[in-house]
């Protein structure tokens, strides 16, 4: 007696390209209508629109608004990550999966989107991107060159994410568990912060020969400065993210060579 083996996983079928489209350019207002009560929710459902009206009967059939309103409801992850999410989701509906089975699909995945959004993101691609652009201005790069390189650095980082998680969601549907281990989420964190920390021995000492000039005059206010910085650091410690006290510093240093 034979058993049968897992089912293999379906190709997914074809999205239209304008659908598609859509759905990218609405992932980029996915917090416009965030709130405590729902999080996300609104957004997850307005992007998910465009292909929810790809159901058998269009946006007037009682299939279109049931999974409307199913997909409106509360769900928090991270805003770029979200991406995956509407993209399994769009599919999951769009294969006909059961209700029940979409509901423990939607809350499995808030935990692991949220999670590693975060440390991809917030506590690693932002501060390497600001220390880049900290880089840049001690080498010897105009305001306008620092803020325009910043803004092409995190958002090509930032615009890939949210690309790469509409595909893969979409591809893999209720099987995008085994995509979230793919290695640019598992080590992506702990490579970027090698870079931030490289970032940091090459900005820093680029950033203060700017500041300080050929003479000396500052000198000494300078290295007061960076005593209490390293101090506030330590007692700061587990208390204030990295990327806020960088976006801190970046902001000073473009203020401080806007009115020189």
């Amino acid at each position: 007696m034979t058993t049968a083996g897992p089912t293999a996983p379906t190709s997914a079928p074809v999205l239209p390209v304008r659908t598609r489209l859509a759905m990218m350019l609405r992932l980029l207002a996915i917090q416009g209508a965030w709130n405590y009560e729902t999080m996300l929710g609104n957004g997850i459902g307005f992007c998910m629109e465009p292909a929810l009206r790809l159901l058998p009967g269009g946006v007037h059939a009682p299939a279109f608004k049931q999974a409307l309103a199913r997909e409106s409801r509360y769900f928090n992850a991270h805003p770029y990550l979200a991406s995956v999410a509407v993209g399994a989701l769009a599919r999951a509906e769009l294969d006909g999966e059961a209700p029940e089975r979409i509901e423990r699909f939607r809350t499995a995945l808030c935990g692991p989107l949220g999670s590693v959004g975060d440390r991809l993101v917030w506590a690693g691609w932002l501060p390497f991107c600001s220390l880049a652009s900290l880089a840049v201005f001690g080498s010897g790069a105009s305001t306008a060159a620092v803020v325009v390189f910043f803004l092409v650095l995190y958002n090509a980082g930032h615009l890939g994410l949210r690309f790469w998680g509409l595909q893969t969601g979409w591809s893999h549907g209720l099987r995008v568990a085994s995509a979230l281990g793919n290695p640019v989420l598992r080590q992506g964190p702990q490579e970027i912060g090698r870079l931030a920390a490289l970032a940091t021995g090459i900005a820093i000492p680029l950033a203060l020969g700017r500041i300080i000039g050929p003479g000396r005059a500052l000198l000494g206010g300078v290295l007061i400065a960076v005593a209490l910085g390293a101090f506030l650091i330590v007692r700061l410690q587990s208390r204030v993210e990295g990327w806020r006290l960088s976006l801190v510093v970046l902001a000073a240093v473009v203020l401080y060579s806007v009115i020189r």
